[in-house]
């Protein structure tokens, strides 16, 4: 087996600390709203997004139109058409259809796992596989995680407490991606904004701190071109 693609898997089991209770509520938050469980495997499969996931699941529940739906789960799925084009320099010269398969399983975990190798290694590696062995793991251990969160429905009491695993998934993530000012103040001005605006109808507030984030650390950037060029 490529010693690369076993580098990736191995690189990504500390993180499913998070990644599987996450997806274990997801199954279960997916059933408590209404959707039989193969409809929940069924977008568990397709969408492969937990945290919009979650928050479709939220809208549903206080009855949000469809439209509102579809644009909030988009904004924050935003965030992976820029870990494709961060990730395209590695992965250019493969073929259309494996670029398909690796865009269908890239997530954040997978992206943050392969980027930190891809920087840091200091010996030659096959991205590809490395890439594909991170991204199998999250995927394999998300689908079934979904799938015994989805069987499980409301035999898991609200007692457990599996609210920690949403932002324990994407905290070692976050921390690990602040390394420089822009996307310090990217993150502390979707952050503030996402604690000020909760109140807004529709989860809309999530929307606008992911729109302000992103502006925030864009403006940031451009008013600091020279950092941008060192990275």
């Amino acid at each position: 087996m490529n010693k690369d693609f076993v580098a990736g898997a191995r690189g990504s089991l500390p993180i499913l600390i998070g990644v599987i209770p996450f997806a274990m509520i997801t199954g279960v938050a997916a059933v408590s709203v209404g959707l039989t469980f193969f409809e929940t495997v069924g977008m568990s499969v397709l969408v492969f997004a937990g945290a919009s996931q979650m928050v479709v699941f939220q809208l549903m529940t206080a009855g949000s139109p469809w439209i509102i739906m579809v644009l909030t789960a988009w904004v924050i799925n935003v965030r992976f058409t820029m870990y494709s084009a961060t990730l395209a320099p590695y992965l250019q010269k493969l073929s259309t259809w494996q670029k398909a398969l690796l865009a269908y399983m890239l997530s954040d975990q997978a992206f943050g796992v392969s980027m930190s190798h891809f920087v840091t290694a200091k010996e030659e590696v096959n991205h590809r596989w490395y890439y594909f062995g991170s991204a199998l793991v999250i995927w394999v251990a998300w689908q079934i995680s979904a799938i015994i969160g989805a069987l499980l429905g409301s035999l898991v009491p609200a007692s457990w407490g599996f609210d920690f695993a949403f932002p324990l998934s994407f905290m070692a993530l976050m921390f690990a991606a602040l390394r420089d000012r822009p996307t310090v103040i990217a993150a502390l001005t979707g952050g503030l904004t996402a604690v000020l605006a909760k109140g807004l109808p529709y989860n809309t507030g999530l929307v606008l701190a992911t729109s302000l984030g992103i502006a925030a650390g864009y403006l940031a950037e451009s008013l600091n071109p020279q950092q941008g060029a060192a990275q």
